[in-house]
């Protein structure tokens, strides 16, 4: 699997088409096939107790493979997801990052699979598991 984007370019994309997300997300790591993103956790991303919301993880996750169908695809701002499963598994650490290390199972022309782990920063037992399935919108002529 070929890259189209590299991480700056990547991370600029993103920035155009989600202008909204802006400081949320960064791009820590891109190479084919896989991807490290991080959510830089602020107040909105917390729940009652100050640890990371399911909401905000699944966040994560989702912009993880997103991120990683662009990278490998280019200009598909159109790919969506048709399907997500996620496993909580522990409680994130308060005041830490969250890390996830995205990898693509398929990247074929309609559907790309992608497996996802979450990590609070600077520890190595994922907090969260996950797996997403992407539509591919059909090239335009």
């Amino acid at each position: 699997m070929d890259l189209v984007f590299d991480a700056p370019q990547l991370a600029a994309y993103l920035e155009d088409v989600f202008p909204q997300l802006r400081g949320d997300f960064s791009v820590e790591t891109l190479a084919p096939g896989s991807i490290t993103m991080r959510l830089h956790v602020q107040e909105q991303h917390l729940r009652p107790g100050g640890t990371v919301s399911g909401p905000a993880m699944f966040a994560l996750a989702d912009v993880s493979v997103y991120a990683l169908v662009l990278a490998h695809l280019g200009r598909e701002a159109l790919a969506v997801t048709t399907n997500a499963s996620f496993d909580f598994m522990r409680k994130p650490e308060n005041g830490r990052d969250l890390l996830a290390q995205a990898r693509l199972l398929k990247l074929g022309r309609t559907l790309a699979v992608g497996d996802i782990l979450l990590f609070s920063e600077g520890k190595e037992e994922p907090v969260a598991r996950s797996t997403m399935t992407y539509s591919i919108p059909p090239k335009r002529n």
